[in-house]
Protein backbone atom coordinates (compact mmCIF):
# COMPACT_ATOMS: atom_id res chain seq x y z
CA UNK A 1 0.00 0.00 0.00
CA UNK A 2 1.41 3.17 -1.11
CA UNK A 3 0.34 6.68 0.34
CA UNK A 4 -0.18 8.13 -2.91
CA UNK A 5 -3.23 6.07 -3.58
CA UNK A 6 -4.05 6.42 -0.16
CA UNK A 7 -4.49 10.16 -1.03
CA UNK A 8 -6.08 10.05 -4.06
CA UNK A 9 -8.68 7.64 -2.45
CA UNK A 10 -9.14 9.82 -0.02
CA UNK A 11 -9.63 13.07 -2.67
CA UNK A 12 -12.61 12.15 -3.97
CA UNK A 13 -13.72 15.30 -2.59
CA UNK A 14 -11.71 18.32 -2.43
CA UNK A 15 -9.14 18.81 -0.16
CA UNK A 16 -6.00 20.83 1.90
CA UNK A 17 -3.39 19.32 3.06
CA UNK A 18 -4.66 20.33 6.68
CA UNK A 19 -8.43 18.20 5.61
CA UNK A 20 -6.51 15.25 5.14
CA UNK A 21 -4.54 15.19 8.05
CA UNK A 22 -7.67 15.43 10.06
CA UNK A 23 -9.20 12.37 7.83
CA UNK A 24 -6.16 10.36 9.02
CA UNK A 25 -6.18 11.78 12.31
CA UNK A 26 -9.93 10.97 12.34
CA UNK A 27 -10.59 7.70 10.90
CA UNK A 28 -7.99 6.77 8.37
CA UNK A 29 -5.66 6.08 10.90
CA UNK A 30 -7.16 2.99 11.67
CA UNK A 31 -5.23 1.43 8.50
CA UNK A 32 -2.75 4.11 8.03
CA UNK A 33 -0.87 7.15 9.33
CA UNK A 34 0.77 10.08 7.69
CA UNK A 35 2.00 13.32 8.87
CA UNK A 36 1.64 16.80 7.37
CA UNK A 37 5.57 16.48 6.68
CA UNK A 38 4.85 13.31 4.40
CA UNK A 39 1.19 14.37 2.84
CA UNK A 40 2.49 17.67 1.40
CA UNK A 41 5.68 16.39 -0.68
CA UNK A 42 3.75 13.48 -1.71
CA UNK A 43 0.52 16.16 -3.06
CA UNK A 44 3.47 17.86 -4.63
CA UNK A 45 4.56 14.86 -6.74
CA UNK A 46 1.08 13.60 -7.87
CA UNK A 47 0.16 17.07 -8.88
CA UNK A 48 3.39 16.83 -11.19
CA UNK A 49 2.39 13.90 -12.40
CA UNK A 50 -0.61 14.98 -13.24
CA UNK A 51 -3.15 12.98 -11.10
CA UNK A 52 -4.17 15.84 -9.13
CA UNK A 53 -5.13 19.48 -9.43
CA UNK A 54 -4.95 22.08 -6.98
CA UNK A 55 -6.33 25.89 -6.37
CA UNK A 56 -6.14 28.65 -4.03
CA UNK A 57 -8.57 29.28 -2.20
CA UNK A 58 -9.33 32.51 -0.58
CA UNK A 59 -10.19 32.54 3.54
CA UNK A 60 -13.31 33.19 5.18
CA UNK A 61 -11.21 33.19 7.94
CA UNK A 62 -7.01 32.82 8.34
CA UNK A 63 -4.59 32.54 5.04
CA UNK A 64 -5.34 31.10 1.92
CA UNK A 65 -5.48 27.84 1.56
CA UNK A 66 -4.46 25.23 -1.26
CA UNK A 67 -6.91 22.83 -2.40
CA UNK A 68 -6.11 19.74 -3.88
CA UNK A 69 -8.48 18.16 -6.18
CA UNK A 70 -8.34 14.25 -7.84
CA UNK A 71 -8.17 14.72 -11.75
CA UNK A 72 -9.42 12.14 -14.61
CA UNK A 73 -5.64 10.78 -14.56
CA UNK A 74 -5.84 10.70 -11.31
CA UNK A 75 -8.98 8.82 -11.29
CA UNK A 76 -7.84 6.23 -13.91
CA UNK A 77 -4.49 5.42 -11.66
CA UNK A 78 -6.22 4.78 -8.74
CA UNK A 79 -8.84 2.69 -10.35
CA UNK A 80 -5.91 0.86 -11.56
CA UNK A 81 -4.58 0.20 -8.20
CA UNK A 82 -7.99 -1.10 -6.67
CA UNK A 83 -8.59 -3.40 -9.84
CA UNK A 84 -4.74 -4.85 -9.29
CA UNK A 85 -5.76 -6.84 -6.27
CA UNK A 86 -5.07 -7.06 -2.63
CA UNK A 87 -1.66 -4.99 -2.35
CA UNK A 88 0.24 -7.45 0.49
CA UNK A 89 3.05 -5.05 2.21
CA UNK A 90 5.24 -6.34 4.94
CA UNK A 91 3.75 -4.95 8.68
CA UNK A 92 5.92 -3.59 10.82
CA UNK A 93 5.37 -3.60 14.83
CA UNK A 94 8.25 -1.86 16.49
CA UNK A 95 6.59 -3.22 19.98
CA UNK A 96 7.45 -6.85 18.68
CA UNK A 97 10.78 -5.42 17.85
CA UNK A 98 11.01 -4.42 21.45
CA UNK A 99 9.61 -7.95 22.84
CA UNK A 100 12.04 -10.21 21.13
CA UNK A 101 14.93 -8.10 23.45
CA UNK A 102 13.41 -7.99 26.37
CA UNK A 103 15.48 -10.10 27.87
CA UNK A 104 18.18 -7.44 27.74
CA UNK A 105 16.87 -6.42 30.78
CA UNK A 106 16.66 -9.53 32.30
CA UNK A 107 13.38 -8.38 34.32
CA UNK A 108 10.33 -10.08 34.32
CA UNK A 109 8.29 -7.27 36.12
CA UNK A 110 9.19 -5.25 33.20
CA UNK A 111 7.84 -7.98 30.77
CA UNK A 112 5.02 -7.96 32.72
CA UNK A 113 4.51 -4.19 32.70
CA UNK A 114 5.27 -3.58 28.62
CA UNK A 115 2.55 -6.71 27.84
CA UNK A 116 -0.05 -4.65 30.47
CA UNK A 117 1.04 -1.24 28.72
CA UNK A 118 0.67 -2.48 25.90
CA UNK A 119 -2.68 -4.31 25.70
CA UNK A 120 -3.81 -0.84 27.37
CA UNK A 121 -3.14 1.06 24.09
CA UNK A 122 -4.13 -1.52 22.09
CA UNK A 123 -7.66 -1.70 24.27
CA UNK A 124 -7.93 1.50 23.96
CA UNK A 125 -7.67 1.82 20.08
CA UNK A 126 -10.24 -1.64 19.63
CA UNK A 127 -12.48 0.84 21.49
CA UNK A 128 -11.55 3.53 19.24
CA UNK A 129 -13.01 1.58 16.29
CA UNK A 130 -15.80 -0.05 17.38
CA UNK A 131 -17.21 3.03 18.73
CA UNK A 132 -16.40 4.62 14.98
CA UNK A 133 -17.82 1.08 13.57
CA UNK A 134 -20.68 2.26 16.04
CA UNK A 135 -21.44 5.38 14.63
CA UNK A 136 -21.32 4.28 10.74
CA UNK A 137 -24.22 1.65 11.48
CA UNK A 138 -25.99 3.74 14.45
CA UNK A 139 -24.97 0.03 16.11
CA UNK A 140 -26.33 -2.18 14.35
CA UNK A 141 -23.68 -4.59 12.52
CA UNK A 142 -26.62 -7.18 11.40
CA UNK A 143 -27.41 -5.54 8.92
CA UNK A 144 -25.04 -3.45 6.42
CA UNK A 145 -27.60 -3.19 3.51
CA UNK A 146 -28.97 0.11 4.61
CA UNK A 147 -25.42 1.49 4.60
CA UNK A 148 -23.92 3.10 1.52
CA UNK A 149 -21.69 1.92 -0.43
CA UNK A 150 -18.69 3.79 0.76
CA UNK A 151 -19.29 3.39 4.30
CA UNK A 152 -19.96 -0.22 3.40
CA UNK A 153 -16.94 -0.66 2.29
CA UNK A 154 -15.08 1.26 5.10
CA UNK A 155 -17.21 -0.33 7.73
CA UNK A 156 -15.69 -4.36 6.21
CA UNK A 157 -11.91 -2.47 6.64
CA UNK A 158 -12.83 -1.54 9.98
CA UNK A 159 -14.11 -4.89 10.99
CA UNK A 160 -10.72 -6.46 10.27
CA UNK A 161 -9.09 -4.13 12.18
CA UNK A 162 -11.64 -4.88 15.04
CA UNK A 163 -10.78 -8.50 14.58
CA UNK A 164 -7.35 -8.30 14.45
CA UNK A 165 -6.88 -5.97 17.64
CA UNK A 166 -9.19 -8.21 19.94
CA UNK A 167 -6.45 -11.46 18.87
CA UNK A 168 -3.71 -8.73 19.85
CA UNK A 169 -5.79 -8.01 23.62
CA UNK A 170 -6.05 -11.91 23.74
CA UNK A 171 -2.51 -12.30 23.24
CA UNK A 172 -1.38 -10.17 25.59
CA UNK A 173 -3.57 -11.77 28.35
CA UNK A 174 -1.78 -15.24 26.96
CA UNK A 175 1.57 -13.29 27.02
CA UNK A 176 1.14 -12.01 30.71
CA UNK A 177 -0.46 -15.65 32.12
CA UNK A 178 2.91 -17.19 30.57
CA UNK A 179 5.31 -14.34 32.02
CA UNK A 180 3.26 -14.70 35.49
CA UNK A 181 4.24 -18.78 35.27
CA UNK A 182 7.97 -18.14 34.67
CA UNK A 183 7.88 -15.46 37.38
CA UNK A 184 6.29 -17.90 39.85
CA UNK A 185 8.45 -21.26 38.68
CA UNK A 186 11.49 -18.34 38.98
CA UNK A 187 10.18 -17.62 42.55
CA UNK A 188 10.30 -21.58 43.32
CA UNK A 189 13.21 -22.16 41.66
CA UNK A 190 15.50 -19.37 44.03
CA UNK A 191 13.41 -20.84 47.29
CA UNK A 192 14.62 -24.53 46.31
CA UNK A 193 18.43 -23.19 45.93
CA UNK A 194 18.27 -21.63 48.97
CA UNK A 195 16.90 -24.33 51.13
CA UNK A 196 19.60 -26.35 49.66
CA UNK A 197 22.60 -24.04 50.83
CA UNK A 198 21.12 -24.25 53.91
CA UNK A 199 21.25 -27.67 54.07
CA UNK A 200 24.80 -27.76 52.43
CA UNK A 201 25.67 -25.08 55.35
CA UNK A 202 23.87 -26.90 58.20
CA UNK A 203 25.57 -30.15 57.19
Amino acid sequence: MSLEHILLGMLHVPASGYDIKSDFSQGTRYFWSAELSQIYPVLQKLETRGWLKSRIEPPTKGPPRRVYDRTAKGRRELIGWLNAGPQMGTERFAYLGQLCFMHELNDMEASSKFMLDLKVRLGEFLAWLRQAESELTRGGTEDLDNLNSEDFHVVLAMRMGIHSLGAKVRWCDESLEQIDNRRQSSKMKDRESTAKRKEVRSG
